[in-house]
C-alpha cells in the first residue's frame, strides 16, 4: 500500500521535474500549480481512501488554517510581487497549502510518505520563487505556516480505534471499535 503511494508521489515529482522543460516563468508556475494540487489531493484522497475520516478531518483544517493564515498575512502585509503584478506576495499560499499537506501527511502516516509530500512542498516552493511570484521570504514564510498548521492539527494514525459514522433511514451515529 506505502509503496503505491510513493511511487505515485515520485511519478508526480518526475513529471514536473524542471529538466523535463525550458525553465520559464510559464513552467515554473505550472510546476507549482501542479505540485501544490497534487499535495492537497493526495492529503485529502489518501485518508478518505483508507477511511480515515479522522484523518480526512485533520487534513481539511490543516490545509483550511494555512489556507486563511496566508490570506490574513497577504491582507495585513501588501508586499509587492517580484513581477510587479500586484501586492499579495508575502507569505506564499501555494508554499503554504503544499507544507499543510506535506506536514499533515508526515504527521498522520509517516516518514515513508512525508519525505517525497517534503520533497514536492519543497519544489513548490522554489518554483514560487523561480516563477517571479514570490519572494525568497514570502516562500521560508508560507513554508512555515504550512508546517506549523499541519502540525498542529494532525495526529498519528491509530488503527487500534476507529471511528466510523454511518447513516440509514432511521438515524445516525458513530461506531467505535478498538483492538488490542
Amino acid at each position: 500500500m506505502k509503496f503505491r503511494y510513493l511511487l505515485l508521489t515520485f511519478t508526480l515529482a518526475w513529471s514536473v521535474h524542471p529538466g523535463a522543460r525550458a525553465a520559464s516563468d510559464d513552467t515554473w508556475k505550472d510546476i507549482s500549480n501542479v505540485g501544490v494540487v497534487s499535495l492537497i489531493g493526495t492529503a485529502l484522497i489518501m485518508p478518505a481512501t483508507r477511511e480515515d475520516w479522522e484523518g480526512l478531518g485533520q487534513a481539511a483544517y490543516s490545509i483550511g488554517s494555512a489556507t486563511a493564515a496566508a490570506q490574513i498575512g497577504k491582507a495585513l502585509v501588501h508586499e509587492e510581487r517580484p513581477n510587479n503584478k500586484d501586492n499579495n506576495s508575502f507569505p506564499s499560499g501555494h508554499t503554504a497549502n503544499a507544507f499543510a499537506s506535506a506536514t499533515t501527511l508526515h504527521r498522520r502516516y509517516g516518514w515513508e510518505i512525508g519525505l517525497p509530500a517534503y520533497a514536492m512542498a519543497t519544489l513548490t516552493g522554489v518554483a514560487r520563487e523561480r516563477a517571479r511570484e514570490h519572494h525568497w521570504y514570502d516562500v521560508v514564510a508560507g513554508a512555515a505556516i504550512g508546517g506549523v498548521s499541519g502540525w498542529f492539527f494532525t495526529d498519528a494514525f491509530n488503527d487500534k480505534v476507529r471511528l466510523t459514522p454511518w447513516v440509514d433511514s432511521t438515524g445516525a451515529g458513530v461506531a467505535v471499535s478498538m483492538r488490542w
